[in-house]
């Protein structure tokens, strides 16, 4: 149902009949000279507005007055969905999920809506595909999913009939490019039409007890296509990503009731999108033979769990005058900045060698707790000295070259020996570990230097 354009009615100050025209008297109480000019307000609902069309005007309110509300959590059936969202999603609240094509989104939105059925009515709109290849893919995934009710449309007044309508507790929209509206013309993905479509359909769902699933396009460079206010908009931004094989991660780079800190893992099979729930073993290479030279384990936490990666280096003459670092998961000025103190406070030049650094499983690692291991893998790389075998290296590196303490040591060490590590070298004392104060001390530990 389209909107009606703004107008200008006159009300009486006296007993509120409003008509479109002014009149000296009141046809509702003979009033005289009290109609008033006020204009109808074209993007309020129809639950904020006056029995005669005019907007209800909202006051401010002292926060002594406001009881605090706890943000009540629907689970979505995918433990690994619900530890990224915080615990489950929230209700009334509006959550965007970007990837690149093929990913998995639309995959996991219908193992979501399948999930949820038993919380409430589950509404999913499709404006890319089909009813049928909807539910052609839900058979392949063995999802029941016979309760969900489909809307295949792109046009948004039609979606807001249906909500009113059907008023579902769960609302999946696949994708909000695809969504347009009258108002803003009928060519969808615009700056417009994205803002006006996307603030329609999250102002219906803050005020009832549902949640809002979005999926967006993704640029060439991996983020999200259209405004950055879409993101501001929103309670949740989370981004899929995967590698080069089957795993997918999921990480939330907005999260007004979690944290932005949990890694959800997957894998992709005939059947879905699975959970990993033991991500170490993505992240370890197992082998028979000994460990070679340029590769370090460390520990790394995601979120509220640990695991262990293996960090993998490469050094090389540089093949023109200045040397490069190649590294995907590591971010590159950190490599550039642990060679470098390498290079100062050991003597060993990096500075004519290209770098080359990867992670075994594809993860993204972003903390300072990889430090130490990133220099050791780097050595060992450049002298051709392996670590010694199940040894794993924790501690930030500062540029002085001191081997700096990271938070929550202790689960790390615990986590790295549940795994059957039993070499650990940390920045501060621990019972069954060795200790390193410095970069000199860490070397000779781990390669006897």
């Amino acid at each position: 149902m389209a909107k009606k354009k703004s107008t200008i009615v006159y009300k009486c100050s006296s007993c509120g009949y409003t008509q479109p025209a002014w009149l000296g008297r009141c046809p509702g109480c003979g009033e005289w000279n009290t109609l008033e000019e006020c204009m109808t307000d074209p993007n309020a609902s129809s639950a904020r507005l006056n029995a005669d069309g005019t907007a209800v005007k909202v006051k401010p309110v002292p926060m002594a007055r406001i009881s605090a509300q706890e943000n009540e959590r629907i689970l979505t059936g995918n433990p690994e969905f619900d530890r990224v969202l915080g615990g489950g999603a929230t209700k009334r609240s509006a959550v965007l999920i970007g990837g690149e094509p093929g990913i998995g989104k639309s995959t996991l939105l219908i193992q979501t809506a399948a999930g949820m059925l038993g919380k409430g009515r589950v509404l999913y709109v499709s404006g890319e595909e089909s009813a049928g290849q909807i539910k052609g893919r839900a058979n392949r995934l063995g999802l029941n999913v016979d309760a969900v009710e489909i809307l295949c449309t792109l046009r948004l007044e039609d979606i807001l009939d249906a909500l009113d309508s059907l008023k579902p507790a769960v609302v999946i929209i696949d994708s909000i490019q695809t969504v347009y509206s009258a108002e803003c013309g009928i060519v969808p993905g615009t700056v417009n039409q994205l803002k006006y479509c996307a603030n329609e359909l999250i102002g219906w769902v803050k005020e009832r007890d549902s949640v809002l699933f979005m999926t967006a396009h993704v640029t060439k460079d991996g983020i999200i296509a259209g405004p950055k206010s879409l993101e501001h908009m929103v309670d949740t931004v989370l981004s899929f990503e995967r590698t080069k094989d089957e795993v997918r991660f999921l990480r939330a780079q907005k999260n007004r009731f979690g944290s932005v800190d949990e890694l959800g893992i997957f894998e992709m099979e005939s059947t879905g999108l699975k959970c990993i729930t033991d991500p170490s073993a993505l992240f370890i290479t197992r082998r028979k033979g000994e460990t070679p030279a340029g590769v370090a384990c460390a520990s790394v936490f995601e979120g509220t769990r640990v695991f262990i990666v293996e960090i993998q280096a490469l050094t090389v003459p540089a093949k023109a005058a200045v040397n490069r670092v190649y590294s995907d998961k590591i971010d590159t000025a950190r490599v550039s900045r642990v060679a470098a103190v390498l290079e100062k406070r050991l003597g060993i030049k990096f500075s004519d060698q290209d770098l080359y650094i990867n992670v075994a499983g594809g993860v993204r690692l972003t903390e300072s707790a990889i430090d130490a291991a990133l220099a050791a893998a780097l050595y060992s790389a450049r002298t051709d000295l392996p670590l010694p075998e199940k040894s794993v290296v924790i501690g930030e590196l500062s540029l002085a070259g001191e081997v700096r303490p990271v938070t929550k040591q202790k689960q790390r060490i615990k986590a790295a020996r549940d795994l059957g590590f039993e070499k650990l070298t940390v920045p501060e004392k621990d019972v069954g570990a060795v200790t390193t104060e410095n970069i000199r001390d860490l070397i000779k530990v781990l390669f006897g230097k």
